[in-house]
């Protein structure tokens, strides 16, 4: 029987909400940049943020605006704002309309840009602005916000190099999910962590139709073809499924060929699979070699960033899966694969081990320190001998047993993973 979960609201806050908060109360030396996958709640905590800023803000939710000239909301200080669809002469007024808000209120004003890179050509336009304030020392913060984090960085890297902080928003954690919305461990490992969905959970049929509908379509229709860097939209789309299918097994590139009736080739699919990572759905990971320059050409362990991706499409419901001792100990397997890639630091990075029988599931490494993660449920018997043959040959920092036996999953999924990394 599920848990019942509570109506979302503005009672819980993420972490990243105390951290927009300190930034804004800072002097405006940088932008701040809130990214992250689709429906993770970036508008919720950056609203948030606003209410509790002491200070007059400006939501402008870019998406929002159309060539009917619909009404564009000011957060918190609604007012009519017409114009035709959104562009870099429609940002420079909007943005000058802010600047005179700001000047008359000695405590200055919050500007938040909703999906920014919706608009062709917004960094070179931001730059002018920004540089300009920052000349006339305007007490005016922006924030920006985009569900396409690879645009929004290399706009940002490219055009606006020491002028941004960002602020990044992942999938929810089970701490998260169980604070918000009282979900217990099994309902996390199926249904995941994706907020909005947690109201649907007691029907199944409208959940499936949420995270197919509102989140698989549009995060690859709109976030990854809106890259521009993808030639064959139908193979992207059959590699995530592949991938959901797949998630928390090594399938190699030659056999995801052959399932994709020899569509596209290594390279394509290895591309592929990183902007299906960058928007936070499914990600490849390499197999733990010293030499790193042949990381690309092994064999990649599929691995979804958010179960629910996992569960909607495969044909079980949530009492089908627990039935299914395989299924539900690759979804076990899956929710820490997700858990490691959604907490990893950004200066560490996640492997799979396999030499011939010996298996290790993920592989940490930071710095000159390894640390290899089995996971062990009463669904997987596998025994430990891959884990004893890692350390043999590698000598980790640490060697790491999560489930039974070992530290218990629910333990593993409340800290990031830098807990057990340690030191750099």
């Amino acid at each position: 029987m599920h848990s019942r979960a509570q109506i979302p609201g503005m009672a819980y806050q993420r972490p990243q909400v105390a951290t927009l908060l300190d930034r804004l109360r800072e002097p405006p030396h940088h932008i701040i940049a809130v990214f992250g996958p689709r429906q993770t709640g970036k508008t919720t905590l950056v609203r948030q943020a606003l209410r509790q800023a002491n200070r007059p803000t400006r939501y402008l939710s870019i998406d929002e605006v159309d060539d009917r000239s619909t009404r564009t909301e000011y957060a918190f200080e609604t007012a009519p704002f017409h114009d035709r669809r959104p562009d870099t002469e429609w940002l420079v007024r909007a943005w000058t309309d802010a600047r005179r808000a700001a000047d008359a209120d000695p405590r200055g004003l919050v500007l938040a840009l909703d999906e920014i890179q919706a608009i062709p050509g917004w960094t070179a336009t931001v730059k002018g602005l920004w540089d300009a304030d920052r000349a006339a020392g305007r007490e005016m913060h922006v924030i920006i916000l985009g569900s396409t984090p690879l645009p929004v960085q290399a706009g940002l890297t490219e055009s606006l190099a020491g002028r941004f902080e960002p602020i990044r928003v992942t999938h929810w954690s089970f701490d998260e999910m169980a604070g918000a919305f009282n979900f217990d461990l099994a309902e996390y490992v199926y249904f995941g962590g994706y907020p909005g969905g947690a109201r649907f959970i007691r029907e199944e049929g409208r959940w499936r139709d949420y995270i197919l509908g509102d989140l698989v379509q549009p995060s690859i229709e709109r976030d990854v073809l809106a890259m521009g860097r993808v030639e064959e939209p139908d193979l992207l789309k059959q590699l995530f499924e592949l991938g959901t299918e797949y998630s928390g097994q090594i399938l190699p590139y030659n056999k995801m060929l052959c399932r994709l009736q020899n569509m596209g080739d290594t390279p394509t699919l290895a591309r592929y699979l990183d902007l299906l990572e960058t928007v936070g759905l499914l990600a490849g990971l390499p197999k733990y070699v010293p030499a790193r320059h042949r990381v690309r050409a092994t064999s990649p362990k599929l691995n979804v960033l958010n179960t629910a991706l996992m569960t909607a499409g495969s044909g079980y419901n949530y009492a089908q899966a627990q039935a299914d001792r395989s299924f539900w100990g690759r979804l076990v397997e899956s929710a820490v694969g997700a858990h490691v890639l959604n907490t990893l630091p950004n200066n560490a990075r996640a492997h799979h081990w396999r030499e011939e029988t010996s298996e290790v599931d993920f592989v940490l490494r930071r710095g000159k320190r390894t640390v290899g993660i089995e996971v062990r449920t009463g669904q997987r018997v596998r025994g430990l001998g891959g884990m004893e043959a890692f350390v043999q040959r590698f000598n980790p920092h640490r060697a790491m047993l999560v489930g039974d036996g070992g530290t218990p999953l629910d333990e593993f999924l409340a800290a990031p993973v830098e807990r057990w990394l340690g030191d750099a």
